[in-house]
């Protein structure tokens, strides 16, 4: 599976951050039912490669499902051993070198020129760009000028209404934490979780 292909396909990756390992299971089970397939478990989480490990053999490999804030090369070789099928990190970390030595797909997160060519030179495959809100949509659409083949994922501060903006101004897909998730991962409601997937799914479908 080509997963640049997927993600640009499936267009929302959703960010799930919780309380704990049966939490975060819950979330990715609402998701995945609601139709939004690209997930990763921040390492944020209590139990966060417990719960990629649980996911993964729960669930069809159809389902992209990988780990996220990946600071540290023991943390790369957690998720590994979980099964993760990529990595997401918020900057270059020492994850991310660990992660590419394992040769385990990389979305290395970065903000300027300079960090985004030193993410792709890493051996990233994907650069997140974090926090996108800071400069919005115009600045992704700058970046992409002197960098047109670089496959970049807005990330941060992003919901509903902004997400198509991002994706025309050329981001791969948008990486969406608590816009999405409100209050799910903390016990809230799984029902409002399945209609925020919804309006994000329908607002993306029209970029």
């Amino acid at each position: 599976m080509d997963l640049l292909e997927e993600l640009g396909r499936r267009r929302v990756l959703a960010i799930i951050r919780a309380d704990g390992p049966e939490l975060a299971l819950e979330c990715i089970r609402t998701l995945v039912t609601a139709g939004v397939t690209a997930l990763e478990v921040s390492l944020t989480t209590p139990g966060g490669a417990e719960a990629i490990a649980k996911a993964r053999s729960e669930f069809d490999p159809s389902v992209l499902l990988g780990a996220g804030t990946v600071l540290t090369a023991a943390q790369a070789d957690e998720v590994t051993a979980a099964q993760a099928g990529f990595v997401v990190t918020p900057a270059i970390t020492r994850g991310a070198h660990r992660s590419v030595e394992l040769g385990l797909p990389l979305l290395c997160g970065a903000l300027t020129p300079t960090e985004v060519i030193g993410a792709l030179d890493l051996g990233a495959l994907a650069v997140k760009i974090f926090p996108a809100k800071l400069y919005g949509p115009g600045y992704l659409k700058e970046l992409r000028a002197p960098l047109p083949t670089a496959p970049l994922i807005a990330v941060g501060g992003i919901d509903a209404a902004s997400a198509p903006s991002y994706l025309e101004a050329g981001a791969l897909a948008v990486g969406v934490g608590s816009p999405l998730l409100g209050d799910a991962g903390r016990g809230g409601s799984q029902s409002a979780l399945a209609s925020r997937a919804a309006d994000f799914l329908a607002a993306v479908s029209h970029a």
